[in-house]
């Protein structure tokens, strides 16, 4: 097969990936084009709609370790989360627990590493509901920037 027989082949095989990937139905180069330059305009409109909806959906990990008197909440975040802080800061708050220790971090990601410890005269809880009232925390903050 001759250069110019084998590049035209390639050229062919790949507008007939593009239309299988783009759910063309056309059939000239051109239409495959206008087909694919729709569909990613389509598909960006997702992303944005995905990040105006989910973009407070950040994948958060918590973890909560207990400690004789007390726990290590660690909460991190790849994204920035504004106001987030304060949301955990009023949950410690609701579970009387006071922060002893804390380092944060609110620029390019979220990050928390933060010893808490039980008020005097507040039920024992226990490392599990810690880790959920922070998780509700995050619920509320994500809601809260939604609305």
């Amino acid at each position: 097969m001759a250069p110019r027989d084998q590049r035209r082949a390639t050229l062919l095989e790949k507008f007939q990936q593009l239309r299988a990937v783009t759910g063309s139905r056309a059939v000239n180069k051109a239409s495959i084009v206008v087909d694919a330059s729709e569909y990613i305009t389509k598909l960006k409109e997702r992303v944005e709609s995905f990040e105006e909806e989910g973009g407070t959906n950040l994948p958060m990990e918590v973890n909560v370790e207990a400690l004789e008197r007390g726990f290590r909440i660690n909460v991190y975040s790849e994204g920035s989360c504004p106001g987030l802080l304060v949301f955990i800061l009023e949950a410690f708050e609701g579970l009387g627990l006071n922060v002893q220790d804390a380092r944060v971090s609110c620029s390019e990601n979220f990050s928390l590493e933060a010893v808490g410890e039980e008020e005097d005269g507040v039920e024992r809880i226990d490392a599990e509901e810690v880790k959920q009232a922070v998780l509700r925390a995050i619920t509320s903050w994500s809601e809260d920037r939604k609305g």
